[in-house]
């Protein structure tokens, strides 16, 4: 096999990391980043809780990441006509019961890190943990696989804005203020763009294999729109907070990163396949910046307060 043969000279280690996909953990890091500067800003800031929220979050990702590389190969869903970045089954650099054990360790040091984090949050804590993971599984596993029947959008938007900003919040501050809520959805809207990128990309690869994202189910200008509003209320919120009183004008910072936004939904428009690669990470970076400044926005405000 060419891919095969591409990578044979890969080290174990290389292979891992490719395998993690690494470029896709910024989205994971950025509604923890949010949580914590609005914690921060608050004066309820905990380093240790928020580091083992970084951390829980970078594992729960991972090991999401190796469910979907061992089950999209499982389904048949990953082929030779692939556009997206390399799959280690597919390729048949690691076996599915490697990636398939490899999933299982890293859920494994999620649930360790869980552990201290529910003996400062509570059960609540264990819920999400134990949500976080089943949705991670079932994204592209067991017998109703979410991102195979529409619903990745939904629940990306779900466990990357109000479970993992909230919950952030809440293991540093013990509760959840109404700007800890308007920031979590800034931060779903953003990662789920992420997705929508990745799935236009996919859209015509995941129509022949029968996965049913949301991209195929609407089509692509509809795809294109989803993505063009998903951005638009990303910078709406932010707005919409300061007019609320939720947050002083120093929250539009975030509109500072809107340059970097321009070429993304230019390319959405023109762009198929392959070249969108460049789109997903731009997305990426994206989100990753505008929750920096967004963090930075309401942290300065409650200084000066």
């Amino acid at each position: 096999m060419t891919v095969i043969n591409q990578h044979e000279k890969m080290s174990i280690f290389k292979i891992w990391m490719l395998a993690a996909r690494p470029k896709t953990l910024p989205a994971a890091a950025m509604p923890v980043i949010v949580g914590t500067g609005i914690a921060f800003g608050d004066r309820a800031f905990s380093l240790g809780p928020a580091l083992a929220a970084l951390v829980g979050a970078l594992l729960i990702q991972i090991g999401t990441n190796l469910a979907n590389d061992v089950f999209d190969f499982k389904k048949g869903t990953d082929t030779k006509e692939r556009t997206g970045p390399v799959r280690v089954t597919q390729a048949g650099l690691l076996t599915p019961g490697q990636v398939m054990t490899g999933m299982w360790v890293v859920f494994g040091l999620a649930v360790l890190v869980g552990l201290y984090l529910i003996a400062v949050g509570g059960w609540p804590i264990l819920l999400i943990g134990l949500l976080s993971i089943l949705s991670g599984i079932a994204y592209t596993g067991g017998p109703y696989p979410l991102g195979y029947n529409g619903l990745g959008d939904v629940f990306v938007f779900i466990f990357f804005g109000p479970v993992a900003v909230c919950g952030t919040y809440y293991v540093q501050a013990g509760t959840v203020n109404p700007a800890g809520y308007w920031a979590a959805l800034p931060v779903g809207f953003l990662v789920t763009a992420i997705l929508v990128v990745n799935n236009l990309r996919d859209i015509e690869t995941d129509r022949k294999a029968g996965k049913k994202t949301l991209a195929v189910r609407l089509g692509v200008r509809s795809t294109q729109m989803e993505y063009l509003l998903l951005l638009a209320m990303a910078y709406a919120a932010p707005l919409v907070m300061w007019l609320a009183g939720i947050a002083a004008l120093r929250i539009m910072i975030v509109w500072f990163s809107l340059p970097l936004a321009v070429p993304l939904i230019k390319d959405i428009f023109t762009k198929k396949g392959s070249p969108l690669n460049e789109t997903l990470a731009g997305t990426a970076r994206l989100g990753f910046i505008y929750g920096l400044l967004f963090s930075l926005g309401y942290i300065i405000d409650k200084i000066n307060y």
